[in-house]
């Protein structure tokens, strides 16, 4: 059920993947979230997760984080040991939290260091910094999180991510609760980083649409189910309805992809029960 799983270069080599599952299988009990699935993800790539609640799709990340382990099959980092940047959703913050901006930023970098030293502050403010810059975020860095809004809030997340220059990001639907122009701000500055680093992407969303023009494949997971491919061979009727095993009608209406359901409510990826959503 998987489509291609590697993508090639401008020359036509194969590239080194890094990360890879092999006959990955995660279990609750008797419920399989999903079987048997083979996934590579290589430098430079960017893959959207698709699916109702429920079907694994934040488990997909806890497993690649360490988090979570396999019920059965593999996982393995064909290139070593790749560092890893965690994007999580959009969450409101308490107003009355202390901690600023470049505060959070910088736990993103600490995770990886230990008695940093004199020279090691330096080293980690001037990352902590080009992380802020990076992402458009300078303005308002030494202002409490909890006074910021959902926007600028999720922009120091995008750099506490990026602070440790990883070489892999997981993305856990980090537009959640964002308005469209936000929404845009946040899908680019997770484009740069790809584009500029060839940082492999994985982004776990509900919505779709908002980063349709990025994504070089989706893997659509449904109640144990999946399919993996290029958009245009996932995103269609015939796919869809294959994984929910009723009748669904994709429409794409000028870029916007539109899911009709089974009883003829027309929706697009917005929250519901047939829908590209996340857990």
């Amino acid at each position: 059920m998987t489509g291609d799983l590697l993508s090639e270069s401008s020359v036509g080599a194969v590239e080194q993947p890094l990360v890879s599952l092999r006959g990955a299988t995660l279990s609750y009990g008797q419920r399989a979230l999903w079987a048997d699935l083979d996934l590579d993800l290589c430098p430079g790539e960017f893959v959207a997760v698709l699916g109702p609640n429920g079907s694994g799709k934040t488990s997909l990340l806890r497993v690649l984080l360490g988090l979570q382990k396999l019920s059965s099959g593999r996982l393995t980092l064909p290139g070593g040991d790749h560092k890893v940047g965690y994007i999580p959703q959009q969450r409101a913050v308490d107003p009355s939290i202390t901690l600023r901006g470049r505060d959070l930023v910088a736990l993103g970098y600490d995770g990886h260091k230990w008695g940093v030293g004199l020279k090691g502050m330096r080293t980690r403010r001037q990352r902590v910094d080009e992380a802020i810059r990076a992402v458009g975020a300078t303005a308002f860095a030494n202002r409490p999180v909890g006074l910021l809004s959902g926007g600028e809030q999720q922009r120091l997340r995008v750099a506490q991510a990026l602070v440790s220059d990883p070489a892999v990001l997981l993305c856990d639907e980090p537009l959640l609760s964002l308005d469209l122009a936000h929404q845009r701000a946040v899908s680019e500055l997770i484009d740069k980083r790809r584009t500029e680093a060839d940082t492999a992407v994985l982004f776990v969303t509900h919505e779709i649409n908002p980063i349709l023009p990025l994504v070089d494949r989706v893997l659509y997971l449904v109640d144990g189910r999946f399919r993996i491919g290029a958009p245009d061979e996932v995103m269609t009727s015939e796919v869809l309805s294959e994984l929910y095993r009723t009748q669904i009608d994709v429409v794409r209406v000028r870029d916007q992809i539109i899911v009709v359901g089974a009883h003829g409510a027309v929706e697009s990826d917005q929250p519901h029960h047939l829908q590209a959503r996340s857990d």
